[in-house]
């Protein structure tokens, strides 16, 4: 296999697995980071948008726009599974944690339903909008893409899903109006945003280091 497609497969994979447990951890626990009150999920999702844009300009814009339906995939062969989990009868007397279980499961069918419709949309705006600005800049001005790009689509995955959350009721119990949900969409959307400035260099390094590693060699064909 070819160092191209162990790239790619590896960016694939940082992007689906921080998407699942970005699901699957959601919003059971919040976590002071510098000061800002944000889903110990969120942490992951930045990866997200950086496994995207390194996809989308490494390797062009219609392998990144099939990640976000793989990544939406695996999310619902995932939700299945932890379906199945829940459905079959509970082993009394072997299971562990059948209370944890059930538990995270509740958080996470609710977090998944709404985090898939938040997530595709985002996903596919990212996708859109960063191969709109680079062929508006014509490849130039990477950093210009990569920030509008992400920062504009995390507000629209970030305002989504938490307001998808309040009105299911999966959100804690000191959430009780608009009023107190404005500052979680406030404090999460900021924390992507500065990891979104945070990732231009690492993107520019990325590009840097790595497309001239697979410029010149050919899509594999598997077989």
């Amino acid at each position: 296999m070819s160092f191209k497609e162990k790239l790619f497969l590896f960016l694939s994979g940082m992007f689906i697995t921080a998407l699942v447990l970005g699901n699957i951890v959601g919003t059971t626990k919040f976590v002071n980071v510098l000061g800002l009150t944000v889903p110990a999920g969120v942490l992951a999702y930045p990866f997200t948008f950086l496994a995207t844009d390194l996809i989308c300009e490494l390797y062009g814009k219609a392998r990144a726009q099939a990640l976000v339906w793989i990544g939406f995939a695996m999310n619902l062969f995932m939700l299945g599974l932890m379906t199945l989990g829940h459905l079959f009868p509970d082993a009394s007397g072997v299971s562990g944690a059948t209370s944890t279980f059930e538990s995270v499961y509740k958080f996470m069918l609710g977090n998944v339903l709404a985090s898939m419709f938040a997530y595709l949309t985002a996903q596919s705006v990212d996708v859109q909008l960063f191969h709109f600005w680079k062929q508006l800049t014509k490849g130039k001005h990477l950093w210009l893409r990569n920030n509008l790009s992400t920062t504009l689509s995390q507000l629209v995955d970030t305002t989504a899903i938490l307001t998808i959350l309040y009105y299911a009721n999966n959100l804690g119990e000191n959430v009780n109006s608009f009023g107190d949900l404005l500052p979680l969409i406030y404090y999460s959307y900021l924390f992507k945003f500065f990891f979104a400035l945070f990732d231009t260099p690492l993107i520019y390094a990325g590009v840097w280091l790595l497309k001239p590693k697979i410029h010149n060699e050919p899509d594999e064909v598997w077989g």
